[in-house]
C-alpha cells in the first residue's frame, strides 16, 4: 500500500481527513495513565503515550481508552507498526518529553497521532523484527548509558539510563500526590552497583505500568532502568545527596526480562557485563540487604541543622 511519512503529514494534515498508512518504530513509551471520574461514564478511561519514529523525525501518538488493555503492553521500545486509519490531532503542550537517545532527530511537536476504537477505527499491526527490511529507513532505538563514576559530573533533571547489580532493594512506600488527597504514588528506593566506583547508584523507582518487573527487583538481578532524571541536592553537601528517579517514560527491567531488547547492543551494557563475569557471587551476596526503612536523603546529625 502507499505509505505516508511523519514529515509528510506534518505537511499536509490540514487539508486532509484520510491519511496513508504509516510504517514507525516505537522510541519511547510513557507509564499508563488512569483518567477516571465518578460523574464520566467511561469504560476504560486510560491513555498512553509513545513517541514513535520513522526516516523523517519522531512525534508522538496517543493510545486511548479500550485499546490500551488490548495493546498497550505490545508495543514494547523497538516495536514496528504498521498503522492504518488514524486521526491527527493537534499536540497536547503540557504533556512530559523524553529525552531522545539521538540528539540529531527531527521532533514534529505540533501534531500527535491518535489511535481511538472509532471515528475513524484504527487498524494497527506488529512487524516482527525478522521482516524489518533495511530500506524503510527506519531509526535504530539510541540509549544514554552512564557509569557510576560520570554520575557526579552530571547536572540536576540530566536524563540517562542505567545498568547495575542490585545490592540493596527497599520495601515499597508510598507518598501522597496531593497534601490531601487520596491517591498514592508507590515507590521503592534500590542500590546498584557497576564496578567504575565504590559508590552504588542510589535509585528512586517509582511504580511504572511494569508491576511484574517492580515487584520482583531482588538483590542480585541484573537492573535495568532508562530515562531516569538525576537529583541533585544543590544546597550543603552537592555530593551526598545524588540520586537517580524515575520520570514517566522509564521503562525498568530485570534478569529475565533483557533478552530482545534493543539496550542489549550497546557498548557500556555489554562492557557491564564483562566486568559481572569477573566478579565472584558468593562476595557480592555478603553485600547484599533487602527490606527495612531507608530515610533519604539522610536528615542532618544534630538538631539544630534539623
Amino acid at each position: 500500500s502507499k505509505l505516508t511519512s511523519l514529515g509528510q503529514l506534518e505537511m499536509t494534515w490540514r487539508s486532509r481527513v484520510h491519511f496513508h498508512p504509516l510504517l514507525v518504530r516505537v522510541l519511547h513509551k510513557s507509564r499508563l495513565r488512569y483518567y477516571g471520574k465518578p460523574e464520566k461514564k467511561l469504560d476504560m478511561p486510560y491513555q498512553a503515550y509513545f513517541e514513535v519514529a520513522d526516516g523523517s523525525g519522531m512525534m508522538s501518538m496517543v493510545l486511548w481508552n479500550s485499546l490500551c488493555p488490548e495493546w498497550y503492553n505490545s508495543m514494547k521500545v523497538g516495536t514496528v507498526l504498521l498503522l492504518e486509519q488514524y486521526a491527527i490531532k493537534t499536540s497536547y503542550p503540557f504533556k512530559t518529553q523524553p529525552t531522545p537517545g539521538d540528539s540529531q532527530m527531527k521532533r514534529f511537536a505540533t501534531i500527535e497521532i491518535s489511535l481511538n476504537v472509532r471515528d475513524p477505527p484504527t487498524k494497527i499491526s506488529i512487524i516482527p523484527e525478522e521482516t524489518v527490511k533495511p530500506e524503510w529507513g527506519l531509526p535504530e532505538v539510541k540509549y544514554r548509558f552512564i557509569t557510576r563514576s560520570e554520575l557526579d559530573g552530571l547536572p540536576n533533571n540530566h536524563s540517562c539510563d542505567v545498568i547495575g547489580l542490585v545490592t540493596f532493594v527497599g520495601r515499597a512506600e508510598r507518598a501522597r500526590k496531593r497534601e490531601h488527597g487520596e491517591d498514592f504514588w508507590l515507590y521503592r528506593w534500590a542500590h546498584a552497583i557497576d564496578g567504575t566506583s565504590d559508590q552504588p547508584f542510589i535509585l528512586e523507582l517509582f511504580a511504572t505500568s511494569q508491576p511484574d518487573v517492580f515487584e520482583h527487583i531482588h538483590p542480585m538481578t541484573y537492573l535495568v532502568c532508562t530515562q531516569m532524571r538525576v537529583v541533585r541536592d544543590l544546597t550543603e553537601n552537592p555530593s551526598s545527596t545524588t540520586y537517580l528517579t524515575t520520570s514517566n517514560e522509564s521503562q525498568i527491567f530485570i534478569t529475565g526480562w533483557h533478552k530482545g531488547q534493543p539496550y542489549t547492543k550497546d557498548t557500556k551494557v555489554k562492557n557491564f557485563i564483562q566486568w559481572t563475569k569477573t566478579q565472584n557471587e558468593a562476595d557480592q551476596m555478603k553485600k547484599t540487604v533487602i527490606g527495612g526503612y531507608y530515610p533519604f536523603p539522610r536528615p542532618p546529625n544534630n538538631f539544630l541543622k534539623y
